[in-house]
């Protein structure tokens, strides 16, 4: 009787449930909504992430694509089509989403690559006209040349005493 009348409760599988921190707003950061947002301009091709902005909820993607990065295939006056990859069961399949413009930012992923390609071109230019050949591969960090290590004072041989037991 007593297993009868006892409530279950069950954990709630909806399309916010676990959001609580993901969808709130930064300390200070409430309030309306900066006039950057809305003039940033998206092209296609660009990388965005995707970052729900909880205060908008119009246009909010789901939960999944929260943080993810994405490229721009299409936009339209107040959203913005990103491609982003998902993992579903053993394949990664691009799904499309639209969102609106207030919950996408111009990534910075391809920052140090673009600046990488830009030297590396300059570096091509320079040693093309100068005759010579430039080496533009990365390297992983090589190992450190030899050094000796010498002590200041002569060392002291530390050996140890012979275990007394008192009883």
């Amino acid at each position: 009787r007593a297993a009868r009348d006892t409530v279950v409760m069950v954990n709630s599988y909806g399309l916010r449930s676990g959001t609580r921190y993901m969808f709130s707003k930064r300390f200070r950061k409430h309030g309306i909504e900066h006039l950057s947002t809305y003039l940033t301009r998206f092209k296609v091709g660009d990388a965005v992430d995707v970052v729900a902005n909880g205060a908008i909820q119009k246009g909010m993607p789901h939960k999944y694509y929260h943080g993810r990065t994405g490229i721009v295939f299409n936009v339209t006056k107040r959203s913005i089509g990103v491609e982003v990859n998902k993992r579903v069961g053993g394949r990664i399949m691009k799904k499309r989403i639209h969102v609106r413009v207030e919950h996408a930012r111009q990534s910075r992923c391809r920052e140090e690559f673009v600046r990488r390609v830009k030297a590396n071109d300059k570096l091509r230019r320079e040693a093309k006209s100068s005759g010579t050949t430039v080496f533009l591969k990365r390297t992983p960090g090589q190992p450190k040349p030899a050094k000796v290590v010498r002590a200041a004072d002569a060392a002291i041989t530390v050996t140890p005493m012979p275990y007394d037991p008192m009883y």
